[in-house]
């Protein structure tokens, strides 16, 4: 792709998209060889029967080897909706008596996507090592569930966790919001439901590669057009899919994408990373941005040649085990 192939008329003139990174590249390359998965609001049913590009975790994975102690509840939902299910990990042996810092995990899937265990293995390898708690939280899907039901689902779970977080051994005033993709977006929406409703005191926002903005018009989504794992193409499907006619519209609501926030004061310090050779690359930098500019705490990477979800698609790679080591040095200074 060179700048005057799309000089067009159907988005900005801009670069050649920039390259991954070569350790990076062989792992793009087989998910690519099991053939270009063509997003459509059709496709979702069919996308959700097929199999995921990273096996779905046993509950002896998430056991990690009996470090983790495993239990489920259905806690109350938004009103008029249903229950929503936790997936609760603890470290074993966790004396009851000393409460644990938590992460409260979302995880991705482009909004239409996944469940509570998506993701789940990346965040128990950091709560392993740092002896925290994991909340996972089982949202509703678009379309069949359009905003704000997911939101007010991952809000309705973290809501019941920090009330309830004697009875899981958490320390309430050391719980995080964390998601990857979709989750991170999700977690970042969480953050300013809570600001703004007077909610949970959380320590902290992980957002890794987070989908913002329903816009899906900055210079990295044309740039990756086509390309590399979520394309601006295949975002377009994930925001239809939670918003419809409204996406892209004047009235979208900061919690449905948290681009769309004015004020980004009075939140808990963030950790946001993103690739440099992906469609979310510049919505990110630029929530980062925003976040310092209003006064507030954000740590920025960006990956050089990372494309989305490269950390989970080939995690022996020199750049993942960095990402990695990076999200776990903010863990434990955020939460010893």
């Amino acid at each position: 792709m060179t700048a005057a192939s799309i000089a067009d008329g159907s988005g900005p003139v801009i670069g050649p998209p920039p390259p991954f990174d070569a350790e990076l590249a062989p792992a793009l390359a087989a998910l690519a060889e099991r053939g270009r998965v063509e997003f459509s609001l059709d496709m979702i049913p069919v996308l959700r029967q097929g199999p995921p590009p990273v096996p779905p975790p046993t509950d002896e994975d998430l056991r990690r080897g009996g470090r983790f102690e495993l239990s489920t509840r259905l806690v109350p939902g938004p009103a008029g909706a249903p229950e929503v299910p936790l997936l609760i990990c603890r470290p074993a042996g966790a004396a009851a008596a000393v409460p644990v810092a938590c992460v409260y995990h979302i995880h991705g899937g482009g909004m239409i996507l996944g469940d509570n265990r998506t993701g789940l293995p990346g965040t128990l390898q950091h709560a392993e090592q740092l002896q925290l708690a994991v909340v996972s939280v089982d949202y509703r899907l678009a379309p069949e569930t359009p905003h704000p039901g997911p939101v007010e689902d991952c809000y309705a779970g973290l809501a019941w966790t920090v009330s309830h977080a004697d009875e899981l051994g958490i320390d309430p005033a050391r719980v995080i919001v964390a998601g990857g993709s979709a989750g991170g977006g999700l977690a970042a929406a969480v953050a300013l439901l809570a600001r703004d409703r007077g909610g949970p005191a959380l320590a902290g926002q992980q957002l890794m590669c987070p989908m913002l903005d329903d816009r899906n018009d900055t210079r990295s989504s044309w740039q990756m057009a086509g390309i590399g794992v979520w394309d601006r193409a295949a975002n377009e499907v994930g925001w239809t899919a939670l918003l419809g006619a409204a996406r892209g519209g004047p009235d979208v609501s900061p919690y449905a994408a948290p681009a769309r926030a004015t004020d980004l004061s009075g939140l808990p310090p963030a950790f946001i990373d993103v690739g440099s050779a992906e469609t979310f690359r510049d919505e990110d930098v630029a929530y980062a941005t925003r976040i310092w500019q209003a006064g507030g705490v954000a740590e920025l990477h960006v990956w050089p040649g990372g494309y989305h979800g490269f950390a989970g698609l080939a995690p022996t790679a020199a750049l993942s085990r960095a990402a990695v080591a990076a999200q776990l040095s903010w863990l434990r200074r955020l939460l010893g």
